[in-house]
C-alpha cells in the first residue's frame, strides 16, 4: 500500500494553490498579478534546489520524478501564462492600463521607443557573440534577449568582427536591471500604455550588430543550480567558502529554460550550449516572467486594485510607553503577527539596548532583512558596553550575502558573532535578555515562529511569546550555552531542541495520545506547520489514527501523509488555507486526556528540521496566552473561502460557503478579532468615570 506522496509533487500542488489565488474573480486585480508572482518566484527556487538535487543524483527514480515533474509543472505554467495574458492583463486594460505590443505601436510610440533605446539603453548593452569555443555567461534568472542575424547583401562575413561558420548567426544580450523593465508609452487618450524593455530591445537590438539583420528574435530566462554546498570544515576561512559559493551559483549548471518564440535556430543553438533536454524547456505564450511587473503595483489609484489596507494593531498587554519589563514579570505576553504590530519586538531589543541595567543579549539571527533596526539595537547595545552575542546563519539559502554583511558589521560594533554550527543550520528563533535588577539577576526570553524581520513580519503570519517564566528561561540560557561553547548537550525540561530531543518529543506526545484513546474519549491532535513530510511522524499519525485518535493537520505547503485510507488514516483531516498573507506559525495542540498542552515551533515535521537544524519547541504555559492560541487553532478549521482540502488521490479540493455554512475567512475573521480588542482597549482607556458624591 502506498503510505506516503511524493514530497516534490506535493510542493508542486502546493504553487498550484498559490496560483489559483490568481484565479478568483473576488481578488483584486493587482493582488492577482502578485500571486502570479509568487507562482514564478516559487517555481524558480523549487528548481534551483529541488529540481537541480534530482538532476545531480542521476539516478532512475529521480529521473522518472523529473519527468513527471516536468509534466505537471508544463500545465501549471501554461495556466499561469494563460491567466497573465487573457485575464489580467485584459482587466486592467479595461481599468485603463494597457500592454502595447511591439508589433501595435503608433507611429508616435515606435519613434518614442527608438529614442529611448538610442539614448538611455543602448549604452547599457553589451553583444555577446555564441559561435565561440566559449559560450557567454547567462546569469542566473536574467533576461536575455537572443538574435538570429544574417549579413546584410554584399557583406564579407570572413572580414568581419563577427565572422561565422555558418551563414546564420546567435548573438545575445542581456536586458539590462538597472532600469525598470516597464516603459510607459506616450498616448492619445487618458489610458496609460506601457511597453517592456525585452520589446524594445529586441525591435531596435539590431542596431548593435552593423551590417546585419536580425531574421529572428528570441527572450529566454534560465534557472541555475543553487544547491551548492559550502565546506563545513572551512574553519576560519568558512566566509570565503560562502562567498565562493554565491560566486560558483552564477555559473552553475542549468536546470530550465523558459523561452517566448519559437524561433528553432536561436533554440537549437540555447539547448545545445545550455546542456538541455527538451523536459527543461518550458516555451511562454506572452510575457515572460510575472515576477518582473511589479511596478504595475503602483499605478495611480492602485488601491483600488489591491486589498483594503489592514492595519496591525498594537498589543492589548504592553504599555505603549516605558518599557515593558513591569508588564513581562506579571504574565507572558503572545504577539499574533501582521494582525499585531511587530513594533513590541524591535522595542523589546532597543529597550533592552539603552537599558543601564541590562547585561546582556543573546540571539539567533537568521533571516532579519535589510536596514533592519534590530541589527542597529544590536549594535548599539554593544557599544553600550552590554555582552551582546549573535548567533548568525550564514547558511540561509539566499539570504547569505546579505546575511555575511550584517554579520560583519556587527562584530565591527564589538558584538560576538558566531557564524552557526558546523553541518547544522540555526533555524530557532529566541531573544534572551538578562537584567540586573533589585533582587537579583532576572531574564526576559522572546521565542517564537518567525524570523527576526520586521519587513516579513508584515505579510507572514507568525506566533511569539514574551516571557520571564524562570523555567524557560533557565532552558534558554541552557541553549545558548550549548550552541556556542564546547559543552555536552545538557538537559533541558522544558524547551526541545532539534536535532536532539525535538523529534523524540512529538513522538512522544503522539504515542501518549495513542494510549490516553479509548473508543468513547478519543485523543486529538491539532497541528498547523508549513509542511508536514518527515516519515518517521506521518507514520506515528498513521497508528494513532488507527487507534481512534482525531487528528486535524492544517499544512500551508508539502503533505506526503496520506488521508482518508481506511484502516490506516482514515481519522485524518488536512486542510491548506493560502490568503493574503502567508501562513507561517507551527502550532501543535495535544488533547492529553483532558489536560490539554499546546507548543510552538520554529520547525516544520520535516527531515530537513528534526534532523539536520538547531530548532526549538517550547510549551505554552501561561493560561490566557493558552486560550488565545487554542482559539486561534480552531478557527484555521472553519475556513471555507480560502482553504483547500486534501484528498487521498494527492489533489486539493477548494472549499467553498454554502446554506448551511455561511462564509467564514479565517485571516479577516482574525483582523476583525484584533481590530475588536483594539477598540475595546481604546474605549476603556479613554472612558471618562463620574463619581457620585452625596452632597
Amino acid at each position: 500500500m502506498k503510505k506516503f506522496f511524493n514530497r516534490e509533487l506535493s510542493w508542486i500542488e502546493f504553487n498550484a494553490r498559490v496560483l489559483s489565488e490568481s484565479l478568483r474573480i473576488d481578488v483584486p486585480l493587482l493582488e492577482r498579478l502578485n500571486f502570479l508572482s509568487i507562482t514564478e518566484k516559487n517555481f524558480d527556487e523549487f528548481f534551483q534546489v529541488r529540481v537541480a538535487s534530482l538532476k545531480r543524483q542521476g539516478n532512475a527514480e529521480s529521473k522518472s520524478v523529473l519527468k513527471r515533474i516536468s509534466e505537471r509543472t508544463r500545465q501549471l505554467v501554461k495556466l499561469e501564462y494563460s491567466t497573465l495574458m487573457n485575464f489580467v492583463l485584459p482587466e486592467l486594460k479595461k481599468e485603463g492600463v494597457e500592454y502595447i505590443k511591439a508589433e501595435n505601436y503608433t507611429a508616435q510610440q515606435k519613434t518614442f521607443c527608438e529614442k529611448y533605446f538610442k539614448h538611455d539603453i543602448f549604452p547599457l548593452l553589451t553583444p555577446l557573440r555564441t559561435d565561440t569555443d566559449f559560450f557567454p555567461r547567462i546569469g542566473n534568472l536574467n533576461l536575455n534577449a537572443a538574435f538570429l542575424l544574417e549579413p546584410k547583401e554584399g557583406l564579407d562575413i570572413s572580414k568581419n568582427a563577427l565572422s561565422a561558420r555558418d551563414k546564420d548567426i546567435v548573438a545575445l544580450i542581456q536586458i539590462p536591471t538597472a532600469v525598470e523593465r516597464i516603459v510607459w508609452l506616450p498616448s492619445s487618450g487618458k489610458e496609460k500604455q506601457f511597453a517592456l524593455l525585452d520589446d524594445i530591445i529586441c525591435m531596435c537590438g539590431a542596431s548593435l550588430f552593423p551590417g546585419y539583420t536580425a531574421k529572428e528574435t528570441l527572450v529566454f530566462k534560465i534557472a541555475r543550480d543553487a544547491d551548492l554546498a559550502v565546506d563545513e570544515e572551512a574553519g576560519q576561512q568558512f566566509i570565503q567558502a560562502m562567498e565562493e559559493v554565491l560566486v560558483k551559483r552564477q555559473s552553475s549548471f542549468t536546470v530550465r529554460m523558459e523561452y517566448n518564440s519559437t524561433s528553432e535556430k536561436i533554440l537549437e543553438v540555447l539547448k545545445s550550449k545550455l546542456k538541455l533536454t527538451d523536459d527543461d524547456l518550458y516555451e511562454i505564450d506572452g510575457i515572460i516572467d510575472p515576477s518582473s511587473l511589479g511596478e504595475l503595483q503602483n499605478i495611480e489609484n492602485s488601491e483600488e486594485y489591491k486589498y483594503p489596507i489592514w492595519k496591525n494593531f498594537n498589543s492589548n498587554v504592553l504599555p505603549e510607553e516605558g518599557t515593558y519589563w513591569n508588564t513581562l514579570r506579571q504574565r507572558d505576553v503572545l504577539l499574533n503577527v501582521p494582525y499585531e504590530s511587530y513594533d513590541p519586538v524591535v522595542k523589546f531589543i532597543d529597550q533592552a539596548a539603552h537599558d543601564k541595567n541590562v547585561l546582556a543579549i543573546k540571539m539567533t539571527l537568521y533571516r532579519t532583512g535589510s536596514n533592519s533596526p534590530i541589527v542597529e539595537s544590536l549594535k548599539e547595545a554593544a557599544q553600550n558596553g552590554k555582552q551582546v552575542t549573535v548567533f548568525v546563519e550564514l547558511k540561509a539559502r539566499f539570504d547569505e550575502k546579505r546575511n555575511i554583511s550584517w554579520a560583519e558589521e556587527l562584530e565591527q560594533a564589538g558584538v560576538i558573532v558566531i557564524y552557526g554550527i558546523v553541518n547544522l543550520k540555526v533555524h530557532a528563533k529566541i531573544c534572551l535578555v538578562v537584567r540586573k535588577e533589585s533582587d537579583g539577576i532576572r531574564r526576559y526570553a522572546h521565542i517564537g515562529t518567525g524570523n527576526y524581520n520586521p519587513k516579513t513580519a508584515l505579510v507572514y503570519q507568525d506566533l511569539s511569546v514574551f516571557t520571564s517564566n524562570h523555567e524557560i528561561v533557565s532552558d534558554a540560557t541552557l541553549f545558548f550555552n550549548v550552541i556556542s561553547g564546547y559543552s555536552a548537550v545538557q538537559t533541558m525540561h522544558h524547551l526541545y531542541m532539534a536535532p536532539v530531543s525535538l523529534k523524540a518529543k512529538i513522538l512522544e506526545l503522539i504515542q501518549r495520545e495513542i494510549k490516553q484513546t479509548t473508543k468513547d474519549k478519543p485523543g486529538h491532535i491539532i497541528a498547523k506547520m508549513n509542511s508536514l513530510c518527515h516519515p518517521e511522524i506521518i507514520e506515528a499519525l498513521y497508528e494513532a489514527s488507527k487507534a481512534g485518535v482525531k487528528i486535524d493537520l492544517n499544512i500551508r505547503g508539502i503533505c506526503t501523509l496520506i488521508p482518508g485510507i481506511k484502516k490506516m488514516s482514515d481519522n485524518i483531516n488536512v486542510v491548506s488555507v493560502i490568503d493574503r498573507y502567508l501562513e507561517h506559525s507551527r502550532i501543535f495542540y495535544f488533547q492529553n486526556g483532558g489536560q490539554e498542552e499546546i507548543y510552538l515551533a520554529s520547525a516544520d515535521w520535516m527531515e530537513r528540521n528534526l534532523d539536520k537544524r538547531i530548532e526549538l519547541m517550547f510549551p505554552i504555559t501561561d493560561r490566557n496566552v493558552f486560550k488565545s492560541i487554542r482559539k486561534i487553532l480552531d478557527m484555521y478549521f472553519k475556513d471555507n473561502c480560502r482553504s483547500h482540502v486534501l484528498q487521498k488521490n494527492g489533489k486539493w479540493k477548494m472549499n467553498f460557503p454554502s446554506k448551511k455554512n455561511k462564509a467564514y475567512r479565517v485571516q479577516e475573521e482574525l483582523y476583525r478579532h484584533y481590530k475588536k480588542h483594539r477598540e475595546v482597549k481604546k474605549t476603556l482607556t479613554n472612558a471618562e468615570f463620574i463619581v457620585r458624591r452625596k452632597n
